[in-house]
């Protein structure tokens, strides 16, 4: 890691590591800035710059008002910013957070991501989670495990394309059989899903594609060039990393 052997340099890799725990523990009587102080101390000298970077570090993670208040009374989301803060305080190369928005509420999750966020241009953040939007929201690359074993790594775009298709969502209210039979029959139409009950009578349609020009231009026109059949939505699927996920695990178990 960084160069060095894990084992056998391994003050060299933890001085490069910071860590957040799921459940992150603090003396309760101590503020904010003390238990930087504290950690900070531990990497550098102190004096007016260690002060500084405390300032700076506190106004990342938002905590700059509450800086001089007992921990105690932090709100959960307000612990595990702290928690990022003492994590990162030694500047380090590798930042490791175990389930660092799992226990909060909306709030609080989104504060933690948002620094998260600002984090990325600092440092390499390595994170592991079970919430998939926040996943979605905020990193590169993903990889997924299932009972220990890898079975997808890529980045996030790639594996939001889904199988490598682009798919289209068709609702259709009427008569959609000779439509459906003229779109199944084109040759850049890799797969026609079955229909779908809609609202009020309506199907929805899936239909993957290998060419989106063809489509776009095509689609369209052979389903319309049928009287009985009326379009009541276009567009194209927005894939969810849940999707993703539910496939590959749904896949892999079979």
């Amino acid at each position: 890691m960084f160069g060095f052997d894990a084992e056998r340099d391994t003050l060299e890799v933890r001085r490069r590591i910071g860590y957040l725990a799921q459940d992150p523990r603090y003396y309760d009587y101590m503020t904010a800035r003390e238990t930087l102080r504290f950690t900070a101390r531990f990497f550098f000298r102190p004096g007016q710059a260690l002060e500084r970077h405390l300032d700076e570090t506190l106004e990342l993670v938002g905590l700059a008002g509450k800086a001089d208040r007992p921990i105690g009374g932090f709100s959960g989301g307000e612990r595990q910013r702290l928690g990022i803060a003492q994590a990162q305080i030694s500047k380090p190369e590798l930042l490791i957070l175990d389930e660092p928005a799992a226990s909060l509420d909306p709030m609080g999750r989104r504060d933690v991501l948002e620094i998260m966020a600002r984090l990325r241009s600092h440092t390499t953040i390595f994170y592991s989670t079970h919430i998939l939007e926040d996943v979605q929201r905020v990193s590169d690359t993903v990889a997924i495990l299932h009972h220990g074993a890898l079975v997808a790594q890529a980045p996030i775009g790639e594996l939001l394309v889904g199988s490598g298709h682009t798919t289209y969502v068709i609702e259709l209210a009427g008569s959609a059989d000779a439509a459906r039979r003229r779109v199944a029959g084109l040759p850049w139409v890799v797969q026609l899903d079955e229909p779908r009950p809609g609202d009020n009578g309506k199907v929805e349609w899936h239909v993957a594609v290998s060419d989106d020009q063809a489509a776009e231009s095509r689609l369209l026109r052979e389903i319309l060039a049928d009287d009985s059949v009326r379009v009541t939505a276009f567009g194209r699927r927005r894939f969810q990393l849940e999707d993703v996920f539910m496939n590959l695990i749904e896949g892999n178990s079979r």
